[in-house]
């Protein structure tokens, strides 16, 4: 039996579908992403002291932060917004009950002893927007074993990526933990700072994670650049011109040469949402004036990018092979995002209504979630 094709129906399915999209992204848009925990340690006259800038809400509302990108999407999420909605002095009140549990695991270890942690100070900063994370800085002290030669960090299950970075010696260790992973032992005098190639290969899932599942903004922009055109060329025209320009940025802000506040850089990024998305819209086929515009806002992107290399602190001594691993790591996620398209909505590129059912409602949401966003960001 010959089965007709439903315009009409499949026109009403991904209507439903698209609106659905639309109201999960706007209903997370000002979601509390979350951030690495970073931690740096430094060790002197057999005393050694660690502080950590952390999001203590989301640990002391038992957020399990290994399995999500975003708190609000927490089953306990409401304890959060709880702890949240808090006094700075309130938090830094209550924040010590998570200390003996830290100390208990150990989190730190000198051998096969135990290195308990005694506070030292806890900054929790006031009048930070309550759509954003807030991040504290507490810092312990700890007397070490007098034959201590090396320390051992034990980073607990739940309480997702850390920054661990040593301070005060020349080749000093820098890593990056998901939670319930552990260091290893780290020398006290230094010399333990990662080769080249380590430095490389631990950045790249830095990268791939900021594209997915955590950079949504940029997922969005590729899916602008995918739905112009399927085709190859036209594909591999857009995706180069905003790698370079990516790249240029990234490599500037990181090395701290050009600097632009997120006040700025992230309603941009937005308007380069809906800029992509309405010309899809209005044009069928690539301009040749398409990838000089999308290397401008390439450029924007990478300011993005950098502020994430900020937060996080490339070790000294390879930072040209952690940039480049965390820029790999980036285009395998945008390659992703782009294979992942292909799979979901390329056997119907060559069906006359693909523009008409796919590609211009696609971008019409793109654009209306890129619009909801520069909004947020310019006025909220």
């Amino acid at each position: 039996m010959r089965h007709t094709f439903d315009r009409t129906k499949f026109k009403l399915t991904l209507v439903a579908l698209m609106s659905s999209l639309l109201l999960w992204i706007a209903a997370t848009a000002r979601a509390h992403e979350v951030q690495p925990t970073i931690g740096d340690f430094s060790v002197a006259d057999g005393q050694l002291e660690l502080t950590l800038q952390i999001n203590l809400e989301a640990f002391l509302a038992g957020i399990d932060l290994d399995e999500l990108d975003d708190t609000n999407n927490a089953p306990n999420a409401a304890d959060y917004d709880t702890w949240r909605g808090l006094s700075a002095a309130e938090v830094a009140e209550r924040a010590p009950v998570l200390l003996p549990g830290w100390n208990a695991l150990p989190l730190m270890m000198s051998g096969d002893q135990a290195v308990p942690l005694v506070t030292r100070d806890l900054q929790v900063p006031e009048d930070v927007d309550l759509a954003l994370p807030r991040l504290s800085t507490w810092t312990f002290t700890a007397d070490l074993p007098a034959e201590a030669r090396n320390i051992t960090v034990n980073w607990p299950d739940g309480a997702g990526a850390m920054v661990l970075r040593q301070q005060g010696v020349e080749a000093p260790f820098t890593g990056y933990l998901n939670g319930g992973e552990s260091s290893g032992a780290i020398a006290l005098a230094g010399g333990g700072a990662q080769t080249p190639m380590q430095a490389f290969m631990s950045y790249i899932p830095v990268g791939f994670d900021h594209i997915l599942p955590k950079g949504l903004d940029h997922i969005l922009f590729v899916l602008g650049l995918f739905f112009l055109s399927i085709r190859l060329r036209p594909l591999i025209w857009q995706v180069s011109a905003f790698t370079l320009a990516h790249t240029v940025t990234l490599a500037l802000g990181a090395l701290g040469w050009v600097s632009v506040p997120g006040e700025i850089v992230e309603p941009l990024i937005a308007a380069s949402i809906v800029y992509v998305a309405i010309e899809n819209v209005f044009a069928s086929k690539l301009n040749a004036w398409r990838p000089l515009v999308i290397f401008g806002f390439g450029l924007l992107h990478g300011l993005g990018f950098a502020s994430v290399l900020g937060e996080f602190g490339l070790p000294e001594g390879q930072f040209i092979p952690a940039l480049i691993g965390f820029n790999v790591g980036v285009e395998l996620g945008q390659l992703t995002v782009i294979a992942l398209a292909f799979a979901a909505v390329g056997w119907a590129a060559n069906h006359a209504w693909y523009r008409s059912r796919i590609a211009v409602p696609a971008s019409c949401v793109i654009a209306a979630v890129g619009a909801y966003w520069f909004v947020e960001r310019v006025f909220l």
